[in-house]
């Protein structure tokens, strides 16, 4: 499988490198960042989450890929797609999903990733819908989603201790296809 490359107007999202992941961790493994999704990770949560990420692209073909800025090459995070694998969610369904450090909230990165992401989603891997995954507490998140068209689907909300064990509830958002064509145009 080639690797993958997409380019937006500021970044680049791709396939991890080795050499991503020390600059990754050390820019989202904060408490800042880490805060809803189930605190800052030891070394043991790091390399299962790094496993993770690349099944993802072995299985399906996408991931949440590497997001470098295109100005420096600076890993500013990850966005990209995988399918829903969360115990007690919308198992197989596509995901969209970003994580960004925390110098980099507040510029558009994660939306113009997003966007690229949902484009992907539905263009080249044949989505006929996507949902994004957050807790109720994390309003940049769902604020997100929301600007991106995505519409609240409280059907597919789900119990879940691992972001936030004081809300166990993971809410979910979606947009399909003709939705996001609308949206886009």
């Amino acid at each position: 499988m080639a690797d993958f490359h997409h380019e937006t107007a500021r970044l680049i999202l791709r396939d991890w490198r080795e050499d991503d992941w020390e600059e990754f961790w050390a820019g989202t493994n904060t408490p800042a960042v880490m805060r809803w999704l189930g605190g800052v990770c030891d070394s043991e949560k790091r390399e299962a989450a790094q496993d993770r990420l690349l099944s993802y692209k072995r299985d399906h073909g996408h991931t949440f890929w590497a997001l470098e800025r295109k100005q420096d090459g600076a890993i500013l995070g990850f966005c990209g797609l995988k399918r829903c694998n969360q115990e007690g969610g919308p198992i197989g369904m596509m995901e969209a999903g970003w994580r960004l450090r925390e110098d980099a909230w507040g510029q558009g990165y994660a939306k113009e990733a997003a966007i690229a992401s949902l484009d992907l989603a539905f263009d080249r891997f044949g989505a006929d819908e996507v949902i994004a995954l957050t807790v109720e507490g994390n309003a940049g998140s769902w604020g997100l989603m929301r600007r991106l068209g995505m519409q609240r689907r409280e059907d597919l909300d789900f119990e879940n201790s691992d972001f936030d064990p004081g809300n166990p509830v993971i809410i979910v958002y979606s947009i399909g296809r003709d939705s996001w064509e609308r949206h886009r145009g």
